[in-house]
């Protein structure tokens, strides 16, 4: 696509209007500076700029009355405080804040298992990639698990932006990816069992992929602003990979170089992300693998406000008290409220499974 240079040109929003005299004073009061005004005799168009906006009022034109936003933190020097305001050519205009304020509502715990085979549509997303919801109700906005797709390798038309975000987590599934984060250095490829955080507001960058990748992206809470940076690119001169962005450090697990440790569930081992540390108690992710064929684990039980998990490999058992046992496969994914008792029972011998706890030192109960 042609890239058009904008230095030499202007837009404007073009209004209807059938008293030119009563919406410029209206607009004058709520903060637009007339620019331009003709003919002269009996005008009939007045060009009005403010807020970052330019209006072009014209008596000639016939129109729907459309909404403008104007965004500010100090809404009291606005339309004398008020949150809404209509113009007298019908024109609404909202007063909102201009700094967008991340809200974490409380955590509606839920049971939740989530089939890959439903056939579930995969929607189509931010650059052209493919989404695949892991948890529909999100938990009441607290979070968003989502198994995202790219069928077609190649560069990926991304831009340079940062998330808004309490924690977020991508974690290579299938494929490769290639990545560039701000302060981290030389782009790197996330390689199948890799993962990284990706801490609040770090600029960062796809841009290359395999064909059929596949990852699982998980972002605290559900609803959060991506933003572009047009001005930052990336690598970035400066290399600082202890940096911290709110209280949180990049983290990047390479599975290769990884231990397997006893996980707190006896019959399963771990390796550990180090997610914990890097995002200061936030969340822990962990990946855990079954040591026994046909093997029944005890009742168990946790305290975590969420934990999430999606089934890597293999197929087992799940059995929540008062609810229907659940056989699940390579794809699934199930929440599991806190104090819920559950088992894990007929694991295969190739189980393998991704888990996501917040907050990150949770405590796993054995029941008997």
């Amino acid at each position: 696509m042609k890239e058009y240079s904008t230095i030499d040109s202007l837009a404007q929003i073009v209004l209807s209007t059938s008293d030119l005299t009563k919406d410029m004073e209206f607009f004058s009061v709520i903060g637009f500076r007339l620019d331009q005004i003709f003919p002269s005799d009996d005008p009939t168009v007045a060009v009005m700029s403010g807020h970052g906006l330019t209006l072009r009022l014209d008596r000639e034109v016939i129109g729907a009355p459309a909404t403008l936003h104007i965004l500010t933190d100090n809404p009291e020097n606005i339309a004398e405080g008020k949150s809404e305001v209509v113009a007298p050519n019908g024109t609404t205009i909202k007063v909102l804040p201009k700094t967008y304020s991340l809200d974490t509502p409380q955590t509606q715990h839920k049971f939740e298992v989530r089939k890959l085979q439903n056939n579930d549509p995969w929607v189509i997303g931010r650059a052209g990639m493919l989404y695949r919801d892991l948890i529909p109700d999100r938990l009441g906005g607290s979070i968003i698990a989502s198994h995202i797709n790219i069928p077609t390798g190649g560069p990926v038309p991304d831009m340079v932006h940062y998330h808004t975000i309490g924690f977020q987590l991508i974690f290579c599934y299938h494929g490769w990816v290639k990545l560039v984060y701000e302060d981290q250095g030389s782009p790197f490829i996330l390689e199948a069992g890799d993962c990284v955080t990706q801490p609040p507001e770090i600029r960062h960058r796809v841009l290359e992929s395999s064909d059929n990748l596949e990852v699982i992206e998980i972002g605290i809470p559900s609803d959060h602003m991506t933003t572009i940076d047009h001005d930052m690119e990336l690598p970035t001169e400066s290399v600082n990979p202890n940096r911290t962005f709110q209280d949180q450090t990049f983290c990047h697990h390479i599975a290769s170089k990884a231990d397997w440790k006893e996980w707190g569930i006896p019959g399963f081992e771990y390796r550990d992300t180090g997610i914990n540390i890097s995002t200061n108690g936030v969340a822990s992710v962990h990946i855990a693998r079954v040591l026994n064929h046909d093997y029944n684990s005890a009742t168990i039980s946790h305290k975590a406000d969420i934990l999430f998990t999606f089934v890597m490999k293999g197929s087992f058992e799940l059995i929540a008290s008062d609810y229907p046992v659940s056989d699940l496969n390579v794809g699934d994914a199930y929440v599991i409220p806190p104090d819920l008792t559950y088992q894990m029972q007929n694991c295969s011998a190739d189980l393998e499974l991704l888990q996501v706890s917040l907050p990150g030192d949770s405590e796993t109960s054995i029941e008997s």
